[in-house]
């Protein structure tokens, strides 16, 4: 992981109260309509789904560049690779 305080995400999703599987679904889908190299935001409950949605992203081919625990939430920042997925 490459931490980078300079990184302006492109966009921002909000997953907070969502359960796993859901949530790294719900961020693969809006991942697959950016621009390759964009950045998102995500915002993700502490226990399983900071957990798992990381490592998820990790092996589906996305590069998280930060994990930042900002008190009752996690931010996940996740580049777009720039070949096409």
């Amino acid at each position: 992981m490459k931490f980078s305080h300079l990184s302006i995400p492109d966009a921002q999703l909000d997953l907070r109260g969502t359960p796993c599987p859901i949530n790294f679904v719900r961020t693969k889908l809006f991942l697959e309509k950016m621009l390759p190299g964009t950045l998102l935001e995500v915002w993700l409950d502490s226990g399983e789904p900071i957990e798992q949605v990381p490592d998820s992203l990790t092996m589906a081919g996305y590069q998280v560049e930060q994990i930042t625990d900002c008190t009752g939430y996690f931010s996940l920042l996740v580049r777009c690779p720039a070949a096409a997925q």
